[in-house]
């Protein structure tokens, strides 16, 4: 994503001007022009979402946080039924509190369908107030962050994007090398010049910041593909195997209904979204253990504070407790018979498969999970240089366009050099699907303005 020296304005005598070098040039821009309105959305978002716990902690504060007390903590089905009192419907789940401050979760479907978050004083079945089920500040941060606030087909353009990132980043430092420069000259390479009232300022902050961040935005971009429509959902079903999430053999001989751990419990790690929930086989002349039952075989089974419970849904429904905190050796997913209490399933992140274990980890990574402060700060840090990047080649732009024109740099006289580039985009094209289709829309309007300006010049 950056951009160091064009044409004329090339720093240092020997800077080049080739067929090659104004090919890929003018791919940059074209995928600067496409993606950089969304990059800066995604970086704000993503840089603010890094801080999840501690903004909803200060903004719910009223909701999230209780009283320490001496006292044990009431029984689930005291604060489910606190809950329904408030709030009549049926309850869905319940989310445990994680630490002795924090409030008790019960999320309730209403009779008008509506799905509401229950805030519960865990010591005295206190309400403590209501919100619209993942209605949080961040939840909504994390919805624009996805692009699913407005809708599927703008959620498919994170895959756009994450495959125009790779091509920005790729053709950016090919731009950016410093070729024919002398071991004195840093300007622009490592260096920036000028002052901000000069295009060449901009310039070089462009190409210095994107040559420092550029490996660290490659990560985001890819760790962040896992959530797109159609390539997160593909590469979903190949990295877990048959029945998705599940290790081969983890289910053997227990019945699996088509319920889904995303649908039934919310919130569900990736690898695990699309995994199915399994059946009741227990008798069921004594009746379902309850909730009381099932969240103290789960403290016994030592899941860690926090989970969510997600009650049975039906006659051959189950228990399930889910939690995902930031260490990861600590998620967890166990099943029990609603009838019996006996664990179905007990999954953790050590039984997941190496290709889902490596996502994993990368999104526990771009999430700012897995090394604490120093996780978030860094990547916020390149949360701030993305914002720079695209900030910074808006005012190039702005400065260098021609009067009256969008300033598209100029196609090569020789328009056999795009075949390798072209390759390797067609490559990323084949990998991102989304990705390949936005290239021939591209590819035919960059057809169409050569023809219409065959050798405009972008001075």
């Amino acid at each position: 994503m950056t951009t160091h020296a064009y044409g004329r304005d090339a720093a240092g005598a020997g800077a080049p001007a080739t067929d090659l070098y104004r090919a890929v040039w003018r791919w940059h821009f074209y995928g600067g022009l496409m993606v950089l309105p969304f990059l800066i959305l995604l970086a704000v978002t993503g840089g603010a979402y890094l801080f999840r716990d501690e903004v909803d902690g200060l903004v719910h504060r009223s909701l999230k946080q209780v009283e320490l007390r001496r006292t044990a903590e009431l029984p689930p089905a005291r604060l489910i039924d606190a809950a329904l009192a408030a709030q009549p419907g049926t309850a869905l789940k319940i989310t445990t509190p994680a630490t002795p401050t924090a409030s008790a979760e019960v999320t309730v479907r209403t009779a008008a369908g509506e799905r509401l978050a229950v805030y519960v004083d865990p010591y005295d079945a206190r309400v403590l107030g209501t919100l619209p089920d993942r209605g949080t500040v961040m939840w909504v941060v994390r919805r624009l962050h996805s692009l699913a606030e407005f809708g599927p087909i703008a959620n498919g353009v994170i895959e756009i994007v994450g495959g125009w990132t790779l091509l920005l980043v790729g053709t950016g430092v090919w731009l950016w090398w410093p070729r024919g420069r002398t071991g004195g000259q840093s300007g622009g390479v490592v260096s920036v010049r000028g002052t901000p009232r000069r295009r060449l300022f901009w310039r070089d902050l462009h190409a210095v910041t994107g040559a420092f961040a550029g490996l660290f935005i490659v990560f985001l971009a890819a760790t962040g593909m896992p959530w797109s429509v159609f390539w997160g959902a593909t590469v979903n079903e190949w990295a877990n195997g048959s029945n998705y999430g599940y290790p081969a053999g983890l289910y053997v001989d227990v019945p699996m209904s088509d319920e889904h751990l995303a649908h039934a419990a919310g919130g569900a790690t990736w690898s695990l979204e699309q995994a199915r929930l399994p059946e009741s086989v227990g008798t069921t002349a004594g009746g379902p253990v309850g909730v009381d039952a099932a969240v103290a075989a789960f403290d016994r089974l030592g899941v860690a504070r926090g989970y969510t419970v997600a009650l049975p849904s039906g006659a051959k429904g189950v228990y399930s407790a889910s939690v995902y905190p930031d260490d990861l050796s600590r998620q967890r997913v166990v099943h029990l018979d609603q009838y019996s209490g006996k664990p179905l399933i007990d999954l953790s992140y050590a039984d997941y498969g190496p290709a889902a274990k490596a996502m994993e980890w990368g999104i526990n990574v771009h999430m700012g999970q897995e090394f604490g402060l120093a996780n978030q700060l860094l990547m916020l840090a390149v949360c701030l240089a993305i914002v720079a990047l695209s900030v910074s080649a808006a005012v190039m732009w702005w400065k260098r366009r021609p009067r009256g024109s969008l300033g598209i740099p100029p196609a090569p006289s020789d328009r056999r050099v795009m075949r390798g580039l072209l390759a390797i985009m067609a490559a990323v094209g084949l990998l991102f699907p989304l990705v390949g289709a936005s290239l021939v829309v591209m590819l035919a309007l960059d057809l169409v303005l050569t023809r219409a300006r065959p050798r405009r010049a972008f001075a």
